[in-house]
């Protein structure tokens, strides 16, 4: 549209000038020329860019795994935790998968990665709890030395489907919660652990979703509650703009490294060769990667799943 818009300004000028001179195409008797072809072949071929781009991700590109790998360091580490490894999904939102064997490639390059700790950072599901129960036995591959560690995200809380009571809807949360534990993940519920290598400790905290904009059940004070203010700390947050206006720069908590999810990209970006482009970035400050504010980390996971009708 844009490229047969340009080529029709550019007829309209040369028509109010062919008018105003009295001037007459040779071939049409007009004042106003025909579209050239050569215009409309490059407005369809721009246009199968973008089509092409829909059409790959709807079909493949969901199940495109990647690893993103980060190291980050720090002076205040404890020396045992030097090269300590995470690997960390999000948003596996397990009721839109309709590809088990490509799902299960997820997950073997995930437990590949042969990680020190496993943490998810929340959507386990679009809505419901029995969206997973058919897959628990995939997930539930997911192992690590020290633990698999997870959250709720916004969609576990079933806010975006209709519940005959508020006890079906709180019964079903109570189910969710009951598969993590058959995933065999220790759901943190503002809530906090420690880890211990080598006679060194670090603290492992998780907060129940809190979002601009969405649920927001996390409680952060809650959730530090018991840990030492001197330990280097570690969030699981599911939504980044918990990070943006409560933790960067919050110094009493002073947590070292938030990992989040939620964004998705939008489902709709663009990164090649260091340049990165998705509509969310206008509602999200920090989107996809990694980001810092002075000394304190935030790493946003781009999804392992896909949430079908709009960005979760």
């Amino acid at each position: 549209m844009v490229v047969l818009f340009l080529g029709d300004l550019g007829r309209g000028g040369v028509g109010v000038y062919n008018a105003a001179t009295k001037r007459k195409d040779a071939v049409s008797h007009k004042y106003f020329p025909a579209r050239r072809k050569f215009i409309s072949e490059l407005a369809i071929l721009l246009a199968a860019f973008p089509f092409f781009g829909f059409f790959y991700a709807m079909f493949r590109g969901k199940y495109d795994y990647r690893v993103h790998r980060q190291t980050i360091y720090y002076d205040d580490l404890p020396e045992a935790f030097d090269g300590f490894t995470i690997t960390q999904l999000s948003d596996i939102h397990s009721g839109s998968f309709d590809n088990v064997k490509a799902m299960q490639k997820g997950i073997d390059l995930a437990q590949s990665q042969k990680s020190d700790l496993f943490v998810f950072t929340g959507d386990l599901v679009n809505n419901a709890a029995r969206e997973i129960e058919q897959y628990l036995s995939n997930f539930s591959q997911l192992r690590a030395p020290y633990g698999q560690f997870s959250i709720l995200g916004n969609h576990d809380y079933g806010d975006y489907i209709h519940w005959d009571s508020e006890a079906e809807k709180a019964a079903n949360l109570d189910k969710l919660k009951q598969h993590h534990k058959d995933l065999g993940y220790r759901l943190l519920l503002n809530e906090n652990v420690e880890l211990e290598k080598s006679g060194q400790k670090i603290s492992l905290i998780g907060v129940e979703n809190w979002g601009r904009g969405f649920i927001q059940k996390g409680d952060l004070s809650k959730a530090l509650a018991g840990v030492d203010p001197k330990s280097f700390k570690i969030l699981l947050s599911h939504d980044p703009t918990h990070w943006e206006e409560q933790v960067r720069y919050n110094t009493n908590a002073n947590v070292r490294l938030t990992l989040s999810g939620h964004t998705h990209g939008a489902q709709f970006g663009v990164e090649v060769d260091g340049f990165r482009w998705s509509p969310v970035q206008y509602r999200y400050l920090d989107w996809a990667g990694l980001a810092n504010e002075g000394d304190r980390y935030l790493y946003v996971n781009r999804g392992f799943g896909f949430w079908p009708s709009q960005a979760g």
